[in-house]
């Protein structure tokens, strides 16, 4: 089992960026591909990020592709989201959330979730 926390989101400028963290817990967290996520008010949750166990493999949706980098650093327990040229669209609470196969994009398949960061980007 691994217990997930996000921090780093806040308000920024559009064009600004913001770097998101994950931190895990427990010796497993290197077991597990991770992901973030993304809900906006009134819609659905989204699929923004995905990385492998050993952090060489990534993938990204269109929406963020380019903008958005995800990484890892197993010996700290951590991924990383950081995001360049923020838009106002991109204002939700991001998630990020650990599953233990790849490659998966829906996030009924994620096994452990964290509790969200808002992340506000004003125009």
């Amino acid at each position: 089992q691994v217990q997930l926390v996000e921090s780093g989101g806040g308000l920024v400028q559009a064009g600004g960026s913001l770097r998101l963290s994950c931190a895990g817990s427990g010796r497993t967290f290197s077991n597990y591909h991770m992901g973030w996520f993304r809900q906006a008010p009134g819609k659905e949750r989204e699929f923004v990020a995905a990385v492998t166990r050993s952090g060489y493999s990534t993938y990204y949706p269109d929406s963020v592709k380019g903008r958005f980098t995800i990484s890892r650093d197993n010996a700290k327990n951590t991924a990383y989201l950081q995001m360049n040229s923020l838009k106002p669209e991109d204002t939700a609470v991001y998630f990020c959330a650990a599953s233990r196969t790849w490659l998966r994009v829906r996030g009924t398949e994620y096994d452990y979730w964290g509790q969200g960061t808002q992340v506000t980007v004003s125009s």
